[in-house]
């Protein structure tokens, strides 16, 4: 039985690799097995961070809505439940950009909620 040529994928394998690995520091760059390990736990940071950021938005949009909330005697968690009571069905991520660019709007929203 013939011999199954085994090269050109295995060094595409590796080509994908270092490809991804270009801008890393020392051996991470050039040296296939540290090359290897490196890619892997940047692939793994990758995936956490674009958990993080949503998480990390959210947090910024309830701050803001907090902030501008509080302006009008009021705190975000009594806010929220008031929208709810009054079923007024608006995200975090519209009320963190009304508060900032809209106030006015913000206002009537506010007002409404506590009416």
């Amino acid at each position: 039985m013939s011999r199954a040529p085994r090269a050109v994928p295995s060094r595409l394998r590796r080509k994908r690799v270092l490809k991804a690995a270009k801008g890393f520091y020392g051996r991470r760059k050039n040296t296939i097995t540290v090359a290897n390990a490196a890619v892997d736990r940047s692939l793994q940071h990758n995936y956490i961070g674009r958990k993080l950021k949503k998480r990390n938005f959210r947090a910024l949009w309830i701050q803001r809505i907090n902030a501008a909330v509080r302006e009008h005697g009021l705190t975000y968690s009594r806010f929220i439940a008031l929208l709810a009571k009054a079923e007024i069905d608006v995200d975090r991520k519209v009320l963190a950009e009304l508060a900032v660019s809209e106030p006015a709007v913000f206002k009537a929203l506010v007002d409404q909620a506590k009416a």
